[in-house]
């Protein structure tokens, strides 16, 4: 009988001690939340605050440009980048096609291979559809 007693005292200490941690873990977080912070709520939305009103508990996310949603403070539930964390540099994407013609030589790529795209994007861009298909052909019988 006194066994039973102790489990159950373990038991419910293990159960504060976890409650407890989740609520240290959650004002860790609510004291994180400001100004362009990424989040996501309880809901599955995603946003960026844009303001938090502490009286009310309410924070302001910008879900798109121009878009934005008021939600109770309680309903976000991941922070995905800190405020702290300054945005890492998003990569260039050139306004138009240019990239999806092939490979261009960067300024880390090495001068032989350099001249050798320079001479394949000349040689692609002189030929025909007919002898683009053998070519190609003929590099896929390599291949095997």
């Amino acid at each position: 009988m006194l066994l039973l007693f102790a489990v159950f005292a373990i038991f419910i200490g293990f159960t504060f001690w976890r409650q407890r941690k989740q609520q240290k873990a959650q004002q860790e977080q609510q004291a994180q939340l400001g100004p362009g912070v990424e989040v996501m709520t309880s809901f599955g939305l995603f946003g960026t605050v844009q303001s938090v009103d502490e009286a009310d508990n309410k924070i302001v996310l910008e879900l798109s440009p121009g878009n934005t949603a008021t939600v109770h403070r309680q309903a976000v539930t991941k922070i995905l980048t800190p405020a702290s964390v300054e945005a890492e540099e998003s990569p260039v994407v050139p306004d138009d096609a240019s990239s999806l013609t092939g490979p261009y030589p960067t300024e880390s790529t090495p001068a032989a291979a350099k001249e050798t795209l320079k001479d394949t994007t000349n040689q692609a861009a002189n030929e025909t559809a007919e002898e683009t298909l053998a070519r190609l052909n003929k590099e896929n019988e390599k291949d095997k």
